[in-house]
């Protein structure tokens, strides 16, 4: 039931923009919950990985005095990673097109991780 929920707004907020390609929830260990990604993209690859950066991004926002973490930006060849923190125990991730609308697609993600912090 909870991961049906999870993936209904996973397919609204891929639905919201073109600019975004998959999506995922992602518990803080690294485990998936619910993923909208691409045939062939590994889950477990992509949890671990998450998981990763938003642990890495926390202790670096805090060691650095930077304050809380509020997300993390990849910036590649061929498009975006973004994870932002979904409550205490998971992270939304998404993987968005190199010439994405980032502030519309920030707004979106926010929106659908206040809706997965109620979740999880």
């Amino acid at each position: 039931m909870r991961a049906d929920m999870l993936t209904s707004i996973l397919n609204e907020l891929n639905g919201t923009s073109a600019d975004i390609e998959a999506s995922a929830v992602i518990s803080t260990d690294g485990l998936m919950m619910a993923a909208l990604l691409p045939a062939g993209m590994d889950e477990d690859r992509v949890g671990a990985m998450s998981a990763a950066m938003l642990s890495l991004g926390d202790r670096t926002a805090t060691e650095l005095a930077r304050g809380g973490l509020e997300q993390v930006l990849i910036k590649g060849d061929t498009g975006y990673v973004l994870m932002i923190g979904a409550g205490e125990d998971a992270v939304l991730t998404v993987l968005a097109k190199p010439d994405a609308k980032l502030g519309l697609i920030f707004l979106d993600v926010k929106r659908a991780a206040e809706a997965t912090t109620k979740l999880v």
